[in-house]
Parts: structure tokens; sequence; C-alpha cells
């Protein structure tokens, strides 16, 4: 009787079950990705809606999202861009390339981000006739552990705030984490952006803003015991909102020059 308890037997057993079970991964990898992306783009394009607080639960993504046009910006002009496709250009692998990004000095560099693309996609609510009623601007910037990822509303005077959120970060649940909190995102509404000479009013302070907080209307609670993350939301709020960032654009688009 053949002796199959052997060493050499018994690689080639381990070996070859390694090797199917390696195709069949792959497989299921390369068969699943097509629905992987999908479902990401949807869980982007619902965290859009849910900062412009369009976000309707009963209904679907797809169906709401048909409401948002997606445009380009050249953030070097502040004017919008007929170069690129606005749902084809990915914003994120362009941040990371020589040929369309810059590399951003440490004086500059207020939101940690290192390096900042030439374009931007916008995401914009109008009514019937084609007038704007909201914009959605991508922000990110970084914390204590991780880059975070979001999008910061406005209404359509582009000075009032309507929402905030944040889709991907790598915060301290229970502390930095609470940029998730519902109710922390619910202080931003109705906050003003700019002051009258243009600059970026709208600060995430250390503390709660009372009614005794001198320019209360353009300042939002730091988020307790996370004081490196309530810096990190401040400085990408100033840096996307100021003259780096969408400032030109929001100073072209309330001119009628974008």
């Amino acid at each position: 009787m053949a002796n199959n308890d052997t060493i050499k037997k018994t690689v080639t057993v381990t070996l070859a079950l390694c090797i199917v079970c390696s195709i069949i991964v792959s497989a299921a990898s390369v068969a699943l990705k097509p629905m992987q992306q999908k479902n990401k783009q949807q869980d982007f394009n619902r965290n859009i809606l849910m900062a412009s607080g369009l976000y309707d639960p009963s209904l679907s993504v797809e169906e709401q999202f048909k409401q948002v046009e997606t445009r380009v910006v050249d953030l070097r002009t502040g004017k919008y861009s007929s170069d690129l496709d606005g749902q084809a250009y990915d914003q994120r692998k362009a941040s990371k390339d020589p040929k369309l990004s810059r590399a951003l000095d440490k004086k500059e560099d207020i939101a940690g981000i290192k390096r900042e693309e030439f374009y931007a996609q916008v995401y914009l609510i109008n009514d019937q006739q084609g007038k704007l009623e909201k914009i959605i601007l991508p922000i990110r910037g970084y914390g204590l552990w991780s880059t975070l990822y979001g999008f910061l509303a406005l209404e359509s005077d582009l000075q009032t705030v309507v929402g905030i959120g944040y889709y991907e970060h790598g915060e301290t649940p229970g502390l930095g984490g609470e940029v998730d909190n519902p109710n922390w995102k619910a202080l931003w509404g109705g906050k003003q952006a700019f002051n009258a000479d243009g600059s970026v009013a709208l600060t995430v302070i250390k503390g709660q803003v009372g009614s005794t907080t001198p320019q209360a209307e353009s300042k939002i609670d730091g988020l307790s015991g996370a004081t490196l993350t309530t810096n990190g939301v401040d400085n990408m709020i100033k840096f996307w909102l100021g003259q780096q960032g969408f400032g030109p654009f929001i100073q072209n688009l309330k001119a009628g020059e974008a």
C-alpha cells in the first residue's frame, strides 16, 4: 500500500490547495470589483446629498442625485473649466500627480494636505430655471491620525452654511470621531462663512459658542477632548474657503464671472 503521509505529498497537497484558494479569491475579487466601486460611488453621492440637507432615506440615492450638477473648477483662475469631464475626473488621484497638482510649502499648507490639485469638483443644486440654490464643496485636511475627507455646503448666497459631513477619516471614536455626530454637524447650519471684506469668518473654536461669544454667527463648538482634530477641521475650512482653495471661485461666482 502506498504511503500517503510523506512530506512530499503533504507539501504538494498544501500547495495545490493554496493555488485553488488563491484562484477562487482572485476571481471573486475581480467579479465583485464593479459592485464595490458602484457602492463606493453611491456612498460618496449620499454624503453630498446629506451635506446639502437633501438626502431622503426613503428614496434611492441614484434618483436623488439626478438633481446634482457636477462641474470642475480651475483653482488657479477661480473659474469653471471645460477641459475636464466632471463625472470622470478623479480629484484625489490628481492631487498625487505632479502634472496635475502642486506641492504646498509649509506656510501655506495649513490643512496638512501636502499637494493641491489644479482642478477641483464642485456640486451644484439648481432650481428648474437653472438658478443656483446650493453649492457643495469638497474639503479635506489632516486631523490627529488621518486625513478627513468631506463636504461643506453653502446656500445660494455663497455665505450661509447649509451643512458639513465627512465620508472618510480615521479619527478616534468618541473624540475626533465626533465629526460624525449629528448633534455637532447640526451646529453648522445657518453659520456665516465670510466677513464683509471676503475673508474667511467661519471658525471652529476651543470650547463652546455662547450667547456672549463675539461673532457667534460664524463660530462652531470645538470637539470635546479632541483639540488636534478640532484644529484640523478649522484649518481645512480656512484653507478651502480661502485664497488657496475655493475663495477666488466663490468671489467670481458672486460677481457672475465664474
